[in-house]
């Protein structure tokens, strides 16, 4: 019977962490965005109604930036560009989900901060950090 085989490589390790990180951000992503309702103006201020944060759009758009910055530094190279367009879709849809969702509402601000989240990581990611 054979043993159990550990890789024990730390870029291995650090990549494996990250990527639990990351997936777990964005579940957690995906359940607020698709709460009815704010989840963190009822942990906040006891209303779901209520939104917590700065302007309109800034929420979006640097929670998008950090997922996905974070999803570019977990993943391989030849994994980035997939992964960048299945980040952009994702931000699409959740926030045109929202047209049906109660007590939610689609802003196209919003929708643009969520591209421009995706968008700004990888040119980021892209321009400064892979050369």
């Amino acid at each position: 019977m054979q043993g159990l085989k550990f890789n024990f490589n730390k870029k291995y390790l650090r990549f494996n962490f990250l990527n639990k990180i990351f997936y777990f951000f964005l579940i957690l992503l995906i359940i607020i965005s698709l709460y009815p309702g704010s989840i963190l103006g009822l942990f906040f201020y006891g209303d779901l109604r209520t939104q917590p944060g700065g302007g309109p759009w800034t929420n979006h758009f640097f929670c998008y930036l950090i997922i996905s910055h974070l999803g570019f530094y977990s993943h391989e190279n030849f994994k980035i560009k997939k992964l960048f367009v299945i980040l952009l879709t994702l931000s699409i849809i959740l926030e045109v989900i929202h047209i049906i969702i109660p007590i939610r509402t689609f802003e196209f601000t919003d929708l643009f901060a969520n591209i421009a989240g995706v968008c700004f990581a990888y040119i980021y990611f892209k321009f400064f950090l892979i050369n």
